[in-house]
């Protein structure tokens, strides 16, 4: 099963490897608005407890960011299955169902963290101040494993291109605003409040937040992305069985 794991992987990383100059030349685009629009521009007449305001911000575009770039990665699986009809090749190849939905859930968590490397270097230039430690990378390798198998649930489940867009539009872009990326939660209506604090991106601006500042925090955040990782490792890897058979 490892290898069969590997081999999708593999293939994946080689159509990466050839396209690596123009991947991190794109994922540098939207961080740099970000860190130049509310780092330097909004982040000067911001003030936040414990230090500045681009402290606070580089947590939540990564968790923002390896959110977004591991979801799409695993998007084109759609365009596989629907379009090219090239998913084919995986089911009636001789390996495993979940090798499959592994290697393309691990190749999409190489891109998110390749993706969260940029970031950290651009941040860094910017002049914010933060920790990285083991449990830093694990709570960032936790999100990408989680909207990467959302992902790859959308791509399974989802009849056309347009509702895929729709994907972005209703769930990924409010999580993008309100879960505790750009500002804290603290601020919201109660209910509003309580209902974003359900979500998996909350958990993941929260720690890295408070592990990048040196602050404790919460370890029941981190069961909960395991929880949620677990949980959508069992919804994508039931549909593409569901799809196999």
């Amino acid at each position: 099963m490892l290898y069969d794991i590997w081999t999708v992987f593999w293939r994946d990383w080689l159509v990466l490897k050839r396209r690596m100059p123009r991947f991190i030349l794109s994922r540098m685009v939207a961080p740099m608005l970000y860190l130049v629009a509310f780092g330097w521009g909004l982040g000067r007449s911001i003030q936040v407890i414990g230090g500045s305001y681009i402290d606070f911000l580089v947590p939540g575009i990564l968790a923002l960011n390896s959110m977004n770039i591991s979801f799409n990665s695993v998007t084109p699986v759609h365009a596989e299955r629907i379009y090219h009809k090239s998913l084919e090749e995986y089911l009636v190849a001789p390996i495993c169902p979940y090798s499959v939905v592994i290697g393309k859930v691990l190749a999409a968590v190489l891109r998110g963290l390749i993706s969260s490397s940029i970031i950290v270097v651009l941040a860094w230039l910017f002049g914010a101040h933060f920790i990285i430690t083991p449990l830093f990378l694990l709570v960032l390798i936790l999100n990408c494993v989680i909207f990467a198998e959302i992902g790859f649930f959308a791509a399974m489940t989802i009849a056309s291109f347009e509702e895929m867009g729709q994907v972005n539009t209703y769930i990924l872009l409010p999580m993008s605003f309100l879960c505790g990326t750009f500002f804290s939660t603290g601020t919201l209506p109660d209910a509003v409040r309580w209902f974003i604090e359900l979500l998996p991106l909350t958990h993941t601006s929260y720690l890295l937040r408070g592990i990048s500042s040196g602050a404790d925090i919460a370890l029941s955040s981190v069961l909960v992305l395991v929880f949620y990782s677990l949980l959508c490792f069992f919804f994508s890897s039931r549909v593409f069985l569901r799809l196999s058979k």
